[in-house]
């Protein structure tokens, strides 16, 4: 059994090497985990329990039923170690996303997500993945794992990070105020835009 601080990765890796060895029957089993409690994703026991610390809490069991079966349906890895974002986790897979389809659905499904309880996690997790996956853009599947386990955190940290990485220095996308209208706006200071373009 693995110490609990490199739990997550080591169970990541062990998600990663199915997928490296092309073990459809695991993958498969994974998979079937999607949209169901622990108890009743009979088929991913043996490939989730091992990984579990004995006085676990149902929390944090079902983030791993649940991280490993969306990573078994969207097999792209971003690890840290290659570059991948890391502690900003999934807030930065998405502003990947939302660069790419230029789309006002995603930011609306992104702050779902970030308002989702944790009963409701799961399916809003379900809806994104595959979003990301139509797109072949990779996640961070052990800080995922890491983060879904302090969901309820009362701080929301996980949700605060993720939006600094969606929305954080992009204040050039945000609308400058109009100055016509607007009694406190500067009209002479330059957006970031201008700035970098002088």
């Amino acid at each position: 059994m693995t110490d609990s601080s490199n739990r997550e990765q080591r169970f990541v890796a062990y998600v990663q090497g199915l997928i490296e060895r092309e073990d459809r029957a695991a993958l498969a089993a994974l998979r079937r985990a999607l949209g169901k409690t622990p108890g009743e994703a009979v088929e991913a026991h043996r490939y989730v329990l091992p990984w579990l610390a004995p006085d676990i809490g149902a929390r944090r069991e079902e983030a791993f039923y649940l991280v490993g079966a969306l990573f078994a349906w969207h097999q792209q890895n971003w690890p840290t170690a290659e570059g991948g974002p890391g502690r900003s986790g999934l807030g930065a897979s998405l502003r990947w996303l939302a660069q790419k389809r230029e789309s006002a659905s995603i930011e609306r499904r992104f702050v779902a997500l970030l308002n989702s309880h944790s009963d409701e996690l799961g399916r809003h997790l379900r809806r994104i993945v595959g979003l990301l996956r139509a797109e072949d853009i990779r996640v961070d599947w052990a800080q995922l794992l890491r983060d879904v386990q302090h969901w309820d955190h009362e701080s929301r940290y996980v949700q605060r990070t993720w939006a600094r990485a969606y929305w954080g220095g992009r204040a050039d996308a945000v609308a400058a105020p109009d100055s016509a209208t607007d009694p406190d706006a500067a009209p002479d200071e330059p957006t970031r835009a201008t700035a970098s373009a002088e």
